[in-house]
Order: C-alpha cells, then structure tokens, then sequence
C-alpha cells in the first residue's frame, strides 16, 4: 500500500502531544490587538487542547501523529 499523505494546511495548524493528545492555537490573536487587554492576549498565546467533538476529522487529515 502507499503511504497516506498528510494534510499540509492542518499539519501547521495542529501538533500532537507525547501521549497522542492534538493541540491547537486559539483564535482572534491575527490583529486588532490593541483593542484586547494584556490578560487577554497572554491567555490567547497559549495552546490549548483540541475538543473530542473534532478529534476524528483532524486524526483523518493527520494520520501520522
């Protein structure tokens, strides 16, 4: 069998935790920064799990992680 490709847009946007957990980067932090306080910013630059709900389309996207 081939191997499967991975999806490049979701391989950057996705990362795989050592236990096989995915991370994702959360939204609204592209511009309009001026307007969000320093808490909001600093607590917008971490990473944070991804739902269960999605975990199944990026595992299909990302069959290697």
């Amino acid at each position: 069998m081939p191997k499967l490709k991975s999806h490049r847009g979701a391989a950057k946007r996705f990362k795989f935790t050592g236990t096989g957990k995915i991370k994702r980067s959360k939204a609204f932090m592209g511009h309009m920064l001026t307007s969000k306080s320093s808490k909001r910013t600093r607590s917008l630059k971490n990473r944070t799990l991804l739902e269960k709900a999605d975990y199944g389309k990026i595992k299909k996207l990302l069959p290697y992680g």
